[in-house]
Order: C-alpha cells, then structure tokens, then sequence
C-alpha cells in the first residue's frame, strides 16, 4: 500500500467526483497530496479527514497567480512537487456550435485547457528539482472522438486540446525524467455526469458496452499507475478507459 510513497502531489478539482477519489487513493498509497478546489468548504473537510498527509487550498485553475501560490505552500509543507493531476474540469452548456456563446465557450476552454497550461508551468520547476516527475492530464474520450452523446465544440475542442499539450510537453522534458499523460475516460458516475444526465446514466448506458458507468476509483486506478513509478516508460501516451465505447 505504499505505490506512491515519496510522492508529492497537486490534485485539482479534488473535493469531490474523481478528483476526492483520486486523492483518497494517493494517500492510501503513501503520497502527501494538496487537494485544491474551489468548493472551500467540502476540500477542506476532505483534507482534515484524510490526516496529516493532505492539505487543501482553495484555487481557481484559471488564475496563474494562484498556481504560484499553491506550488509554493506545497513545497513548504511537503517538499518539491512530483506529481500533478489535472483534474478540474467543467462540461459546459450541452449547445450545437451556432448556439454556443463566445462566453461559455472562452470558460470551458479556459477551464479544460489554458488551467493545463498554468498547471504544468508552475509545477514543472518543482518537478526539475526533485529530479523526476509524473503529470496526469485528464481529458475525456471527448478527446478522442467528437461523437460521444453530448453536442458541445467547446468541451470537444478543449479535451482534444489537452492530448496535444500532453504530448508536446512529455517530448520537451523526458530528458529530464518527467513524464505526462493523458487520461480519457468515459462515462463516470460522477456528480457532473449525474447533472449532465439528470439521473445516473440514462440512456448513456446503452452505449457501453459493458452496460455500467464506471465507479471514480476505478479511474482513479488508472491515474495512480502513471503517478507511480510501475509506469516509468509509459510517457506522451492517452490512456483510454471507457469501456470500450470508442471501439464502436
């Protein structure tokens, strides 16, 4: 139970959904985890139960101050960072693309997308210093394919984005012993599922083909293999885990 011992990491989007599982499962498996969310008070209470192993900053993705500031606490607390999940993310108004507003569309991309950015660009000089490093950034098998049950460009356009930015990033510092990937899961129960369907799966349920959503810890699962290091030659790569709704 100690995968990820040594490990210290930034989980966003952690005080519920999969990013609570994500962070419950790397404190289970040694890691020092800062659980950062805007939902204040819900992070907060995750992190208190979780022990000493766990702090919780509230924090906009979206804001690069704010990326400074949690990288620093964490390293005050816990030492460099070697591990960040980019978690946080939104769906977004399920809109066809003539209906979708330059607003809602410039908030998605700038949650699912540009927080990537700001979040590998803070982390990354702690994961230089530590000598090694894991990024997980979670996209979607919206990422993959644009036909998943949701009508939505900005979603669609941000998490194909993400795959992109992954691998860019993994080629420029594999030299340096970090490694980024990207996660594309299918349909999770999930509150923002449950929101996005109004119960839990509907008619999404017809289109898997193992006929369940997927439990977050089964996602959670996936990102703590490439947290660990049973995952040091596996870089710049999706990993899909969608219960085969994309062979299709």
């Amino acid at each position: 139970m100690e995968r990820l011992k040594g490990k210290v990491a930034i989980i966003t989007g952690a005080a519920r959904g999969m990013g609570e599982s994500h962070a419950r499962t790397f404190i289970a498996e040694g890691a020092k985890v800062i659980l950062t969310d805007l939902s204040e008070a819900a992070g907060a209470a995750l992190a208190k139960e979780l022990g000493e192993n766990a702090i919780f900053i509230k924090h906009d993705t979206t804001n690069a101050e704010q990326w400074a500031a949690v990288v620093k606490a964490g390293e005050e607390k816990f030492g460099p960072i070697n591990v960040l999940v980019n978690n946080a993310g939104i769906l977004g108004p399920i809109a066809k693309t003539a209906e979708l507003t330059e607003a809602d569309y410039q908030k998605v991309c700038n949650v699912n997308q540009h927080s990537l950015f700001y979040g590998m660009k803070a982390t990354l000089p702690s994961m230089l210093k530590a000598g090694i490093g894991s990024i997980v950034n979670i996209s979607s098998i919206a990422g993959m394919v644009a036909n998943y049950g949701f009508p939505s460009l900005a979603y669609v356009a941000s998490k194909f984005a993400v795959r992109g930015m992954t691998k860019a990033t993994a080629i420029e510092y594999g030299p340096n012993n970090i490694r980024v990937n990207s996660v594309h899961p299918g349909f999770i129960n999930t509150p923002m599922m449950v929101e996005a369907t109004n119960e839990d799966g509907g008619d999404a349920l017809q289109q898997i083909p193992l006929g369940r959503l997927a439990q977050p810890k089964e996602v959670s699962n996936l990102v703590l293999f490439l947290a660990s290091d049973e995952s040091s030659y596996i870089t710049g790569s999706e990993h899909v885990i969608d219960a085969g709704m994309i062979a299709q």
